[in-house]
Order: C-alpha cells, then structure tokens, then sequence
C-alpha cells in the first residue's frame, strides 16, 4: 500500500482465503454452546450470473462434481437465480454433517475460482436454526454465517420469522462469541441482509 493510499484512507484488499471456510465445524461447537444454534446441513456459494459458454461448463462441471459424491443423501445440488439476478448453488447434508458441507462449499468456490470466474464470486453461505427453548421464546430463531469471497471474511444475519426482519442485537452478540473462531468482518455496513438467500432455512 503507497503513501496516497494512507493519506486518503484507502485500505489495501485481502486477498481470498477458502480455507477460512474450514473453521466453520469449530466455530458450530462455540456457536451452539453461546448461544443454541445448531447447523440446518444447507449451504449455498452466490455468484454474480455470467452468460457464456465456458461459464455454463464450469458450473455443470461443479455441480456433477459434487452430486458425484457417494455419500451424499437427499436432493442433489440445486442451482437457482435470486431476484437480482445472482446465481445460487446449494448444497444440503445431513445437519451432522457440517464438515461434508463445507467441503462442498470450498469446492464450488475453488473450481470457478481456479477457471477464471473469482471476481464473480460473492459469498457462500452456512444455515443454522437456534431453538427456542434456548432463548425462553415461542418463535425458532435462523441464522446464517455468511463468508464474504472479497473481503475473507465472516458476518452473522440473524432473522425472526416474517418478512424481512433480522436481529441485530443477536447479530452482534455471535459474533462477539465468535471472534476467536472466525475472522468477522468489521465494517457492519458490509453485513448484507441476503433475505431470499437458498438454502438458508428449512
């Protein structure tokens, strides 16, 4: 970083770092013991759409990858579109087995990384359900722990059920639990509420 880019402020990117991705089962353990959440086994990687054949390929390429898996049980991987246009792949295992989801998710993101597609990636995505007994509350709290590709970063969002509406005080106390597990992302501004999010929820 040069000295005009001190004096005016601007910070230099960091670099992606996939492996952060690999911290999530520990940070599950923390997660449920602070605070009562447990994995939902659905995840998701969001992309910027690109038209193109080689892009088709390599998203077909990713998604025979993965639902190649033997081990996999249920719906094979799913690709969507969100209303802005985004891309979505989603992957769902067993809630038990959180390691194999992340393994999914780090694959996704490695391969169009690898053919060329990083600056399209935008986040990936791991769901969690909080029980309501935990919190003495009738309603089933959701969360998502959503990893920021460009930023190499973490950021909870913490929704109640009904449209659209997130909990930011709880937003703000797991990630406080999880600062020694994950690397949480400092600008709150870049917590993007991602409501339509696949995969997310049940």
């Amino acid at each position: 970083m040069g000295l005009l880019d001190i004096l005016l402020g601007r910070s230099k990117p960091v670099a992606p770092d996939l492996d952060q991705l690999f911290a999530l089962p520990s940070a599950a353990v923390t997660l449920e013991a602070a605070a009562g959440f447990t994995p939902t086994g659905h995840g998701s990687v969001c992309f910027a759409t690109v038209e193109g054949a080689a892009f088709d390929d390599v998203r077909q390429e990713v998604r025979a990858l993965l639902d190649a898996d033997a081990e996999r049980t249920g719906p094979p991987v799913e690709v969507s579109r969100d209303s802005y246009g985004y891309t979505w792949l989603v992957s769902r295992r067993e809630p038990r087995d959180l390691p194999a989801l992340v393994s999914d998710l780090h694959a996704v993101n490695t391969a169009l990384e690898g053919s060329g597609f990083g600056p399209q990636l935008l986040c990936s995505v791991v769901g969690f359900v909080g029980s309501a007994d935990f919190w003495d509350e009738p309603e089933r709290r959701t969360l998502g722990l959503v990893y920021l590709y460009k930023r190499g970063t973490f950021y909870p969002l913490c929704t109640r059920p009904g449209r659209q509406k997130r909990d930011n005080a709880l937003e703000l106390q797991v990630a406080a639990a999880l600062e020694n597990d994950l690397r949480i992302e400092r600008d709150k501004a870049r917590w993007f509420p991602l409501w339509d999010a696949p995969g997310l929820v049940d």
